[in-house]
């Protein structure tokens, strides 16, 4: 008898996890809070909740983020993945180029192609990873260097350097730091344009 008792809903612990996602949160993760897929469908039906895409769903009290679709591909790639490349230039206003596909690097070796998501699979040291706008997203000297050794046009890598460093958001020794992890086209533009840089400040 006692299997037949549902888990209770834990709204507390739905709340702040969405919190932290800003208003966002998966089914699966709901799923762990206690809701179980009525219930979620309940919700859904009565406005409590926003089914945002297959899976993905938003707190209804919380503004709806202009950045929703960084959200559902992030949140796709699974916790421990940060929106990268040339994605996150443009969180960063880094880059008037806007992405065909949502760019999310996945600490993991095996992942699947998804609609409308280009996945990179890379490890992601704590360090490299940020919070901006609510989402995880590759630090810009890391961001930096990953569109350098991806192929980004040179013009647009060396004005991402010149614009973080007199915006102030990396530093020449946090670029530096990146291209001595790095090899060939990606550590030759970052020591090239990062110094040049500086010395035109």
């Amino acid at each position: 008898m006692k299997n037949a008792a549902k888990k209770t809903p834990d709204h507390d612990a739905l709340y702040h996890l969405a919190e932290q996602q800003a208003g966002y949160f998966t089914a699966r993760q709901a799923a762990r809070a206690g809701f179980s897929w009525e219930r979620l469908t309940d919700y859904t039906k009565n406005g409590r909740f926003q089914r945002v895409a297959h899976g993905i769903y938003r707190l209804a009290q919380f503004p709806s983020s202009r950045f929703e679709d960084l959200f559902v591909a992030w949140l796709k790639g699974g916790p421990k993945s940060a929106i990268s490349h040339e994605s996150a230039l443009a969180l960063y206003d880094l880059s008037d180029v806007l992405p065909g596909e949502v760019h999310v690097t996945v600490p993991r070796t095996a992942s699947r192609r998804r609609k409308g998501i280009r996945l990179h699979t890379n490890r992601l040291p704590p360090a490299d990873v940020v919070r901006r706008e609510g989402l995880p997203v590759t630090s810009v000297a890391r961001t930096i260097a990953d569109v350098a050794r991806a192929g980004l046009s040179e013009d647009h890598v060396a004005r991402a350097i010149q614009d973080a460093l007199e915006r102030g958001l990396t530093t020449q020794q946090a670029l530096l730091a990146q291209a001595r992890r790095r090899d060939g086209r990606a550590a030759r533009l970052i020591k090239s344009y990062s110094i040049s840089a500086r010395e035109h400040s």
